[in-house]
C-alpha cells in the first residue's frame, strides 16, 4: 500500500528543520509568532519518528512474518548510504572535527546512546541513530504481536508514551538538568529509548489505519489539526521533543492518508511528491551543504545579506538533494537490495 500524499508532508517537516538550523538573525525570526514555530522545528524529528512507525506497519501488514535478513538488509540499504555521505559531505569543510572513534561511533549509529557523543560529526545523524532502534525491534514486534493481534502491545505502547511524556516533563524541570550544551541535555533530548514511545505509537495508528481505512475528503479536519499543532507551538510552553505533539500529528497523518479531497490531490502531485522521496537527503545533507556553501561564498568573498543566503542556500539544497536521491541513494538501495548474501 502506498500512500502518495503523505509522502510531501516528510518534505515540508525536513524544511522546517532547516530553517530551524539556519541563521537566527533571517526573516522568519523577526515575527514573534512565527519564530516560535521555527525555534520548536525540532518537533519535526518527533513526527518523522512517528511516521516511520505508521509507514512501517502500512508497508508490512499484510504479512504474516517478517524475515528478519531481508528485512534488515533493505532497511540498511534505505538508509545507510546516504547516512555516510553525509558524514564524507560534512569532513569536507570539518575535517578537523575528524577522529578514528567519532567516525566509529557515527558509522555504527552509537552516537545517540552516549550523552556528549549525540552531536558529533553530522549532527542530523543522531536522529538515523535512534531510527536504527526502531528498526533492529521491528521485525520483533511484528512477528510476535501485531501480526499475531495481541492487544497487549497496544497497552504497552500507551503506556510507555504515557511515562516518557511525564519523566521527560518532570526531567527538565529538575536539577539533573544542566540546559543546552550538556550531558543531560543529550540524555533527554536524543538518548534512543526517550523516543521510542514514538515509534510504537505511530505502529498503533498505522494498525488502526489499515483495519479502519475508509476515504473521505478530510481537508477542514487536516487544516484544522495543522493549525492546532501551529497554535500550540506559538502559545503552550511544554515540551514536545518526545512524542507529547503524537496527539496531534497521529491524527493529523491517518486523515491525511484516508483524505481524497483537495489536500490529497496536491499533495500527490509528482513534484511534490517526488520532493518528499528526496527529504531524506535534504535532512541527511543539509548542515553539510550549509558548510560548504558558506566556505564556497567566503572563499569567492561574496558579501550577500543573511535572507539571499538563505535562499542560494535552499535552491541548492533542493537541487543536490534531487540529485544525491537520483543517482546515489536509489541506486544504491536497488542495488544492496538485489545483492543475494546469506
Amino acid at each position: 500500500m502506498k500512500i502518495s500524499q503523505i509522502t510531501f508532508t516528510r518534505f515540508l517537516a525536513a524544511i522546517a528543520i532547516v530553517i530551524s538550523h539556519f541563521n537566527k538573525d533571517m526573516f522568519v525570526y523577526k515575527t514573534d509568532y512565527i519564530s516560535s514555530i521555527f525555534l520548536k522545528a525540532n518537533v519535526g524529528v518527533s513526527y518523522f519518528f512517528i511516521l516511520s512507525g505508521f509507514i512501517m506497519i502500512v508497508a508490512y501488514h499484510k504479512k504474516e512474518k517478517i524475515a528478519y535478513f531481508d528485512y534488515y538488509k533493505n532497511r540498511f540499504a534505505r538508509i545507510y548510504p546516504l547516512y555516510v555521505m553525509g558524514l564524507l559531505l560534512y569532513l569536507v569543510t570539518r575535517y578537523s572535527n575528524f577522529s578514528t572513534d567519532k567516525v566509529f561511533l557515527y558509522l555504527f549509529g552509537l552516537q545517540s546512546w552516549i550523552p556528549g557523543k549525540a552531536m558529533i560529526l553530522n549532527f542530523p545523524g543522531w536522529s538515523i541513530s535512534v531510527e536504527f532502534l526502531f528498526y533492529m525491534i521491528f521485525p520483533l514486534l511484528y512477528n510476535y504481536f501485531y501480526s499475531k493481534k495481541n492487544k497487549s502491545i497496544w497497552v504497552a505502547a500507551i503506556v510507555i508514551w504515557v511515562v516518557t511524556q511525564v519523566f521527560s516533563h518532570l526531567y527538565e524541570a529538575s536539577p539533573s538538568y544542566k540546559g543546552p550544551h550538556t550531558e543531560s541535555h543529550e540524555f533527554l533530548y536524543y538518548f534512543p529509548l526517550m523516543h521510542v514511545s514514538e515509534f510504537l505509537v505511530g505502529n498503533l495508528a498505522g494498525l488502526f489505519f489499515v483495519n479502519n481505512l475508509k476515504q473521505k475528503n478530510y481537508d477542514i479536519p487536516v487544516v484544522l489539526i495543522f493549525t492546532a499543532i501551529m497554535l500550540a507551538l506559538i502559545f503552550i510552553p511544554l515540551f514536545y521533543h518526545n512524542g507529547l505533539m503524537a496527539l496531534l500529528f497521529i491524527p493529523l497523518i491517518i486523515l491525511i492518508s484516508c483524505n481524497n479531497g483537495f489536500v490529497t490531490q496536491l499533495f500527490s502531485l509528482k513534484p511534490l511528491e517526488y520532493l518528499g522521496e528526496a527529504s531524506y537527503a535534504v535532512y541527511i545533507t543539509h548542515i553539510p551543504i550549509l558548510y560548504i556553501l558558506r566556505e564556497f561564498l567566503k572563499w569567492q568573498k561574496y558579501t550577500l545579506d543573511i535572507n539571499s543566503i538563505f535562499w542560494i542556500y535552499l535552491i541548492f539544497l533542493i537541487l543536490t538533494s534531487l540529485l544525491f536521491y537520483q543517482f546515489v541513494e536509489k541506486p544504491l538501495r536497488d542495488y544492496l537490495k538485489k545483492l543475494n548474501i546469506r
